[in-house]
């Protein structure tokens, strides 16, 4: 009998430890090896997150009003209260990091310290695309109470084998330690965000875990919780977290900016195939294939092609075309980035600097459509569509189901090739339009109204 397995966000909190030292376990003294002094130094950074708020929801019986033409309810506000968990970064400033959708839509949020200790806490950014969030506590107001907090690791450094523990308060029972190791790297395709480059472990994670830390023997931050796989949400020992590195990025721009501000390659690729790894010659399957350059961007001043396949960014191996765009993807934009790439048989390195997509020529979406307000789009080049570069948390554009990097390439059957004959085509268009999206390796339509 088949079984079917759901992947699922986590709401708690949860931390891992990894490293290939063994240092910290005392295998040559009297005593047995124990992890209990590592436990003791990180978790009094490891905090649990509780939220309150309203959030709005479609009535479920909308689809039956609109099948027998009767009006459509209006969304139905709900208050919610939520428990999370979250990593103290920095203690003299108070900064907290957790998962966005730990704190998405709260109105008041407020942290647990492992001393029982209760604090209000403020929003200063969020990120959905990556599912990170950034919290902050006055320190100014709690002089009396010391923050313990958690440096970050170079998660770059991780190797499948690592060990791992987790420390959290699932199902809310309190802190509970759990030990396993990495499992593997550079996970994607989970469909649970934007921009996927999990590390797998498979320390026990279970439901109420998100925004707890994975960290390494050293007690440094190796990555943030966010994801179980599992039959109905239970725990089978494989939980996702999102690396260290890739958090620190995003941190340095909500920091700065209180938003992030993505930086653009201009790409767009896919996967090597064991068919392209064939055709080129290829002794692995690892790397970025670059399908296409587009017009005007940082890549194609940085004289990358279409054909290449990018290996490394920064020096560090890629394996796949979702690590390039996640490694990209959490960059600022003006960064200068080195691309190590494979052409004709040839180890290439290009340098090139993300550009803002402001600097991409682009139209507010809703002066196109009403019901794309919210997204931002701009033309893919040499006339293949128009691409979404953006998209506004909580918009009608977001509502309707449009995600960043969808193209869309068409209106009604009919072929669009960039913005000019986008505007047009929806301008001559009937009330309801079907909006042609190229998703990845995937069609599909989205219906507006």
């Amino acid at each position: 009998m088949k079984k079917s397995f759901s992947v699922f966000l986590i709401l708690f909190t949860l931390v891992t430890f990894q490293s290939s030292a063994f240092a910290a376990l005392p295998f040559f003294s009297d005593e047995p090896p124990t992890l209990a002094p590592l436990v003791e130094k990180v978790s009094p950074a490891v905090v649990s997150i509780s939220v309150s708020g309203k959030a709005t929801a479609q009535s479920p019986m909308n689809d039956l009003f609109e099948f027998f033409n009767q009006q459509r309810r209006a969304p139905i506000e709900r208050e919610f209260r939520g428990l999370g968990s979250g990593v103290i970064i920095d203690a003299d400033k108070g900064y907290i990091i957790t998962n966005h959708h730990v704190i998405e839509h709260a109105d008041e949020i407020k942290i647990e310290l492992k001393s029982g200790k209760i604090l209000d806490a403020q929003l200063i950014g969020q990120d959905k695309q990556s599912d990170i969030a950034l919290l902050k506590v006055d320190v100014t107001k709690h002089r009396n109470i010391t923050l313990n907090e958690i440096k970050f690791a170079d998660s770059d450094k991780l190797r499948v084998g690592d060990f791992a523990i987790a420390i959290g308060n699932p199902f809310g029972l309190g802190q509970t330690v759990t030990s396993g190791i990495i499992s593997a790297l550079g996970r994607s395709g989970l469909n649970l965000e934007n921009l996927e480059n999990f590390i797998q472990t498979d320390a026990a994670i279970n439901s109420g875990n998100s925004g707890g830390a994975l960290v390494n023997l050293d007690g440094q931050l190796i990555g943030v919780n966010t994801a179980i796989l599992g039959p109905n949400g239970g725990n089978i020992g494989i939980g996702f977290a999102i690396p260290s590195n890739m958090v620190k990025n995003l941190v340095e721009q909500l920091v700065q900016h209180g938003e992030v501000r993505r930086g653009v390659l201009g790409v767009r690729g896919g996967e090597i195939t064991p068919e392209l790894a064939k055709s080129f010659s290829l002794d692995s399957q690892h790397g970025a294939f670059v399908y296409e350059v587009n017009t005007d961007s940082a890549a194609e001043k940085a004289g990358i092609k279409a054909g290449d396949i990018i290996v490394a960014v920064n020096g560090r191996k890629i394996k796949s075309f979702a690590e390039l765009r996640a490694k990209v993807g959490t960059l600022g934009s003006g960064k200068k980035v080195e691309l190590t790439l494979v052409r004709d048989g040839d180890t290439l390195t290009r340098n090139a600097i993300l550009q803002d997509p402001a600097q991409i020529q682009q139209k507010q979406a809703a002066t196109v459509h009403p019901a794309l307000n919210g997204a931002t789009l701009a033309n893919l080049g040499k006339r293949k569509g128009v691409e979404v570069v953006a998209i506004t948390q909580g918009s009608m554009a977001e509502r309707y189901g449009l995600q960043v990097s969808d193209v869309i390439i068409g209106i009604n059957r009919t072929r669009i090739t960039d913005l000019d004959s986008l505007q047009k085509m929806i301008e001559s268009a009937p009330a309801v339009v079907a909006l042609n999206i190229k998703r990845g390796n995937q069609h599909l339509y989205i219906i507006l109204e």
